[in-house]
């Protein structure tokens, strides 16, 4: 069963976060011949404060 974690800066929108999951099955599903059904994908939406960049947090660099 494929597995993918995706992490993710929070801001985007549940139309976005669809239609990311539904591309990314369609990759794993082309890529590597798994079912669709047994592809599972998770979205970890973290919040900027807690994503750093360069020794800044996303929120201080206006992410």
């Amino acid at each position: 069963m494929p597995f993918a974690q995706i992490y993710l800066i929070e801001g985007r929108s549940e139309e976005q976060k669809r239609a990311l999951i539904e591309k990314v099955t369609h990759a794993i599903v082309e890529a590597v011949g798994a079912p669709r059904e047994n592809v599972r994908v998770w979205l970890h939406d973290v919040p900027k404060e807690n994503w750093g960049i360069a020794g800044v947090s996303a929120k201080d660099l206006g992410r």
